[in-house]
Parts: structure tokens; sequence; C-alpha cells
């Protein structure tokens, strides 16, 4: 197993220990989880730059880093929805959102026997995603109704990430679809 790999692991790993922390009670217990959302991160941003500079990308890879990141996703908004700190229409954009690209991703990797790379929009999308639920974690105090707007607009862009997959994705299928016909 690569390197890259091996941290895409420990971040689906620290899923389980996010939710513990965020959940353990004390006064500092957002801060504690933060900081865990904030190492898993870290293994995202370390395993991609790993994995480009030494030439270590790998099919496995391209399973694992999007799945440690959707899982991790997924824990944090489900525990942030769960405390009261964003509204449940979150979650379910959310869920479907990651249904649709699960699904196209088994298709791809069916037709192609591979799963394409993450773009730039996808990975935007992480980062800012990632800034406004440490945000929200941190800041209690944040009313309500500017914590929708918050992550209305982190699954805007969420969204608009999805849009440019799905247009790879039918261009891709497409391509494979022209190809086996010929």
């Amino acid at each position: 197993m690569t390197i890259p790999n091996i941290l895409s692991t420990v971040r689906i790993c620290l899923v389980p220990v996010f939710i513990l922390v965020y959940f353990m009670g004390g006064d500092h217990r957002t801060i504690w989880a933060a900081l865990v959302y904030a190492a898993a991160s870290l293994t995202d941003v370390l395993d991609g730059r790993i994995a480009r500079k030494y030439n270590m990308t790998s099919s496995l890879g391209r399973i694992l880093d999007p799945l440690g990141d959707k899982l991790m996703t997924a824990a944090v908004i489900v525990c942030i929805t769960v405390d009261g700190v964003i509204p449940v229409w979150a979650v379910i954009i959310f869920v479907v959102k990651e249904c649709l690209m699960g699904l196209g991703g088994m298709i791809l990797y069916n037709k192609l026997e591979d799963m394409p790379a993450s773009n730039y929009f996808g990975k935007a999308s992480t980062v800012v995603f990632f800034a406004v639920c440490v945000i929200l974690m941190l800041f209690r105090q944040i009313p309500k109704s500017v914590a929708s707007v918050m992550i209305g607009a982190a699954l805007a862009v969420m969204l608009l990430a999805f849009g440019t997959y799905l247009f790879r994705f039918i261009k891709l299928v497409r391509q494979k679809d022209s190809k086996a016909g010929k």
C-alpha cells in the first residue's frame, strides 16, 4: 500500500474519532472535533500532493481518497445537523448529491475500469465546506438563519462541482460508447 493510500485510510479511520469527540461533551468538544477534522483534511492535502509528486497515483487511491472525503464530510454535516446547528435539508441535499456521485462513479468504473481524478471544483468545494463547517462548529452563537445561508453557500459550491463532474461523466461515457461502436 502506498503512502497516499495509507493517508486516505487514516482519514477514513478518523471518521468515528470525529463523531466520538464531537458528542463526548465538555466545554471544548467542538474545538477538539474541529482539530480532528483539520487533521483529516491535512491527510487529504498530503495524500494528493504525495501521489502526484512521486507518481504514486493508483486506482485504489482514486477510490479511497474520495471515499475518505465523503465519509468525513458526511460525518461532519450529520453531526452539526443532529446538534441543531444547521437544518435537515442540508443533509438531504448532501446525501442525494453523494448518492448520484457514487452511482456515477460506479458506472464510470465499470465502463472505464478506472476512476478519473478529482477536479479543481471538487477540491474547491471541499475547502469551502471545511471552512464553513469549522466556523459553524467553533462559533456556536452564529444565528441559525446565518448558519443556513453559510451551509447553503457551501452546498451551492458543492453542487457546482457536481455539475462539472456530471458534464465530465457524460463526456467520458459518450467517448467510451463511441469507441466501443467502432
